[in-house]
């Protein structure tokens, strides 16, 4: 009497799709690798030889961080190319925050059904990210989990390692009162308040993804799916010109979580909300959503995607340093006694 044999696909994971999908991406990955990687891909692990000629005392330092419900959006667009870059910025201008060179990247997706085109379209804004970023893609995995994510769902993480001279860490611990706040623009939401931001957009105001965003003169998927602006060659100029005493990251939380992470107990920071232009986004996110100011301030970058606390003396040299590569920078505040942040 025959039985019937159970096989792994028939429990919904497919390998042999997951190593067509690998094909599909080593022609990206390998776009981003430098002199320090070892081996190519396939490795258990993966090597990477850093160059230390330069470097009295070596710092790692790591980052992870994924998406959000951004994600959320990429599966309404049906969109998936860009959403790579998001995780390396998120991951990548952390660490440049503590003065590091990212080295390299790491990337995990875990989907409900793989299918090798879509996961190749994901890697391939990763390895954007990572030449952006100027890091080496060394290495990932695909994790195919029916049953835990719908057939069109995925997640998507990402993991950064870099390296500072000991000598050269930004901690914020120098901030002193009177020291200036430069902002350096962002490309809009980059991955962060998308709940609140869908939750205005789709619900409140009864958008779809491809109608036109009230105001923006682009449809609602193009508005909410510009990528992360990755950070690494801004920091490089601001690091050749001076070392900054302090790096923010305008990530979750805003301005008032994020400022305080790098000021020293006794110190807050003063921000003039004039002092730049708001992105159009997110004047639009706050009239369709009856949205207060503070709230505001508290979820998203507002158009400022990374602030350098610096020297007075210094700011002349860093605002011509990153108007030489065409950097939109606003000095936006500055560094004040008290706690905590105040805009005015």
């Amino acid at each position: 009497m025959s039985e019937d044999k159970l096989t792994y696909r028939d429990a919904g994971v497919d390998t042999r799709e997951g190593e067509r999908a690998v094909k599909l991406m080593k022609e990206h990955v390998k776009k981003t690798f430098d002199a320090g990687v070892m081996g190519g891909l396939g490795g258990f692990g993966s090597l990477y030889l850093p160059d230390l000629t330069d470097v009295g005392e070596p710092v790692l330092v790591a980052g992870t961080d994924g998406v959000g419900t951004k994600l959320m959006v990429a599966f309404m667009a049906d969109r998936h190319d860009t959403v790579g870059r998001d995780c390396v910025g998120m991951c990548v201008n952390d660490v440049l925050c503590q003065g590091a060179k990212p080295l390299f990247f790491l990337d995990y997706i875990a989907a409900g059904k793989v299918k090798a085109e879509k996961i190749a379209d994901i890697v391939k804004g990763v390895a954007d990210g990572c030449i952006e970023g100027g890091c080496a893609l060394v290495g990932g995995e695909t994790a195919e989990m029916p049953g835990l994510y719908a057939e069109d769902e995925y997640d998507l993480a990402g993991f950064c390692v870099g390296l500072v001279d000991r000598d050269r860490i930004i901690d914020g611990s120098g901030i002193s009162e009177g020291d200036v706040i430069i902002g350096l623009a962002s490309s809009g939401l980059h991955s962060n308040g998308y709940s609140l931001a869908r939750k205005v957009v789709f619900e409140k105001a009864g958008l779809g993804i491809d109608d036109e965003f009230p105001g923006l003169g682009v449809s609602v998927a193009d508005a909410l799916l510009e990528p992360t602006r990755i950070y690494a060659r801004q920091v490089h100029k601001i690091l050749s010109r001076t070392q900054p005493k302090g790096l923010v990251h305008i990530t979750g939380g805003g301005y008032y979580e994020n400022i305080p992470r790098i000021f020293p107990a006794g110190l807050g920071a003063r921000i003039e909300t004039s002092s730049w232009q708001k992105p159009a986004l997110f004047e639009a996110i706050a009239e369709l959503g009856g949205i207060a100011e503070k709230e505001m301030y508290s979820t998203f970058n507002m158009g400022i995607g990374l602030m350098a606390i610096v020297d007075r003396k210094a700011v002349d040299t860093v605002m011509g340093g990153l108007e030489s590569i065409g950097e939109k920078a606003f000095v936006i505040g500055e560094a004040a006694l008290g706690t905590g942040v105040t805009l005015w």
